[in-house]
Parts: C-alpha cells; sequence; structure tokens
C-alpha cells in the first residue's frame, strides 16, 4: 500500500498518494513509492540501469527458477529449458513463469537466483535436467554421460537462493 502524505494543492490541503511506477513525463515531481517486493519499480531508473537482463522468446514453457539455454528457433532469438542430458548448457535464468511463446526475461549468470526450492544452504549444485539442478557433479569418467554437459551453476545461499556462477560448462 501507498504511503499517503499531506500537500496543498490549488489553496487546499488534500491528501496524495505516492506512486509505484512511472509513466514517464507525465509523473514529474511525484513522490515515488517501494512496490510490493519492497523495492523502487524499474519504470523510476533511468534508460540505461536495471537490471542486466535479456529478452528472448519462450518455445516451451518455463517456471521460475529455471535454468535457461538460448537458442535460434527458426530464425528467432528464443530460450529453452538448459539440460545436461541434451546438450544444452545453462545461459542464464528466469525469475518468474512464461508460457509458451511468451517473452522471457533471462538474467545472466553470476547474479542470485533467487525463484529456487529444495536447496540445502551450503551445498554446490550443478546443472541437470530440465531446468533444474544436482547436488551430485556428473561423473566424468562415466561411460553413460558422453555427450552430456558439466556444468558447475553455485552455491546454495539459502532453500531458495542459489548464487551463480559463469564458470563455463564441459562437454563430456
Amino acid at each position: 500500500m501507498a504511503q499517503g502524505f499531506l500537500a496543498r494543492v490549488a489553496g487546499k490541503t488534500k491528501q496524495v498518494f505516492a506512486i509505484t511506477s512511472s509513466a514517464g513525463a507525465g509523473d514529474t515531481g511525484k513522490i515515488p513509492a517501494l512496490d510490493g517486493s519492497g523495492r523502487l519499480d524499474q519504470s523510476f531508473m533511468p534508460v540505461g540501469i536495471g537490471a542486466d537482463t535479456v529478452q528472448a522468446t519462450a518455445s516451451e514453457a518455463l517456471s521460475a527458477g529455471d535454468f535457461v539455454n538460448f537458442h535460434d528457433d527458426v530464425g528467432t532469438f528464443s530460450v529453452r529449458l538448459a539440460d545436461n542430458s541434451n546438450g544444452r548448457q545453462a545461459d542464464g535464468y528466469v525469475t518468474a513463469s512464461v508460457s509458451l511463446s511468451g517473452t522471457a526475461t533471462v538474467y545472466p549468470l553470476d547474479g542470485v537466483n533467487a525463484s529456487m526450492t529444495g536447496l540445502t544452504a551450503g551445498t554446490r549444485y550443478y546443472l541437470g535436467t530440465a531446468g533444474d539442478v544436482l547436488a551430485t557433479p556428473l561423473d566424468e569418467t562415466a561411460g553413460g554421460n558422453v555427450g552430456k554437459i558439466s556444468q558447475y551453476l553455485g552455491y546454495a545461499k539459502s532453500t531458495t537462493e542459489l548464487v551463480t556462477n559463469d564458470d563455463g560448462y564441459v562437454e563430456l
């Protein structure tokens, strides 16, 4: 809920509320309020300031916290679930669910994926299948892992936060 304050408007004292997002020049002089996440909305930031993200078309449904892979889908820059079993390295992650053909906001590795569940704090995690993670790395010597992707993704800060690293990957 936005906070209200008293202001003199046209010679009268009125209650005015802070805004949680900006529509641009029409909101000049208005006081901003934090949004439901306790942060300033991106619309208040100058061009070039904000989260380092990439927009891509989802070529399959994605869930919040999924690790994703960029690819070319018939000439369209797209994103799909990263998967160690089929050569799809993790290029980033999403923090919100996206339906098929929707626009996904992808965060690069080297950030904190705070949309995870079921992690164990203090544990290292590796790329799993279907956008998920594994607590145990793939065995590079096992014949069944030939052609799979071995990729360290990060360290669990809590049960819902993975501090990610962009250490690259190895095709076994």
